[in-house]
């Protein structure tokens, strides 16, 4: 999906530390969602910390990472293929050691606009069909995910686009 011609290569997701430009970019946007997803499930009285598809571990949010595979793809993932398709980010926002990629100061700050104007974008919400902005998608998930926990409605409702 990566297109021809531009400076960044993709074979396969590696982290801790990323070795490559996009991997730096999907670890830095991940943990964005994450944090979207934490911000929600705390506004809506959920602790975070135990979730269904992730173990249990000290200082990692299993249940907002739960949430937040919903939305890899139509967050996180479409922001790497819109800024590296674009030509938003290039080579120069990036450090590169050997075996690691980070972000430069400027790099994070095109990353994080871009990922606004996403949180920012409006679809209309499959189950209530009205607008809202993917941010406003996460609160009424989240919403979505408690009512669902405390029994009053029967299953969880994905967020499907189309």
């Amino acid at each position: 999906m990566l297109k021809a011609g531009q400076p960044f290569d993709f074979e396969n997701r590696n982290r801790r530390p990323p070795r490559d430009p996009v991997n730096a970019l999907l670890s830095f946007l991940y943990a964005m969602l994450v944090k979207e997803c934490v911000a929600a499930l705390l506004s809506v009285g959920l602790e975070t910390e135990l979730g269904f598809l992730h173990r249990p571990r000290a200082g990692r949010s299993g249940l907002a990472l739960d949430l937040a595979e919903e939305f890899r793809p139509i967050i996180a993932d479409s922001v790497v293929l819109s800024i590296v398709n674009t030509g938003e980010i290039t080579e120069a926002d990036f450090v590169s050691l050997p075996g690691e990629s980070a972000l430069t100061k400027d790099g994070r700050r095109s990353v994080i606009g871009a990922f606004e104007r996403r949180m920012n974008t409006e679809v209309t919400h499959p189950i209530f069909g009205y607008a809202i902005s993917y941010r406003r998608v996460l609160a009424v998930q989240a919403r979505l995910l408690a009512r669902t926990l405390e029994g009053d409605i029967p299953n969880y409702p994905a967020f499907v686009t189309r």
